[in-house]
């Protein structure tokens, strides 16, 4: 039974010895649906959670039992608060067109599209906070600027909405592509191009 405490103890050192080198903080969900901080030895809440998010700190929520990764169960969570309680981001429509994506051939695409899509707008916003450093505004006068900023916003978002036509535009071609090399390698599978229609 000593022998098993100090093998115990013995992984644990490792993992926190692993987990400095990554940089990744570690948290450990329990059954009882806690979560444990191990960088500091303390149990914590979604909130906590959040923060590290807004503040961009690598981590990783791990099962205590099993060390399943559960990173995204928890970040859903998240969501759920969110679009739960005060305004949400999505759309009613929205969610059920995401919803509809699943299972359906272009679910892959669809995820590559929306995590550069995000990224780009990301990048964005983290372009006009540097432009807007250090302005202390109210919301009514935040208003007034974004209004008297309205060209600088339309062309920043048509910017943006250029970059995400072309990303469609570029995930069409490869599509293309990909159908007419399977179409040359297999030919006559029901659903390729020159496929004989019954």
């Amino acid at each position: 039974m000593v022998t098993a405490r100090k093998k115990a103890a013995g992984s644990s050192a490792q993992e926190a010895g692993a987990e400095q080198n990554s940089g990744v903080r570690v948290l450990k969900k329990y059954p009882n649906r806690r979560l444990y901080d191990t960088q500091t030895s303390s149990y914590i809440t979604l909130a906590d959670v959040k923060k590290m998010v807004f503040a961009g700190q690598a981590f990783e929520v791990r099962d205590a039992k099993t060390s399943e990764d559960l990173t995204r169960s928890i970040l859903l969570q998240i969501i759920l608060e969110e679009e739960t309680g005060g305004v949400p981001m999505f759309s009613t429509a929205a969610l059920e067109q995401i919803i509809r994506f699943y299972g359906h051939a272009m679910q892959g695409v669809m995820g590559d599209y929306l995590e550069k899509n995000v990224q780009s707008f990301g990048d964005l916003q983290t372009k006009f906070a540097e432009q807007s450093k250090g302005l202390a505004f109210s919301p009514e006068l935040w208003t007034q600027f974004l209004g008297a900023q309205a060209p600088m916003m339309q062309g920043l978002l048509g910017g943006y909405a250029e970059q995400s036509k072309t990303l469609i535009s570029q995930m069409q071609e490869k599509m293309q592509e990909q159908i007419q090399q399977a179409s040359a390698l297999f030919p006559g599978i029901p659903g390729l191009p020159g496929f004989p229609k019954k």
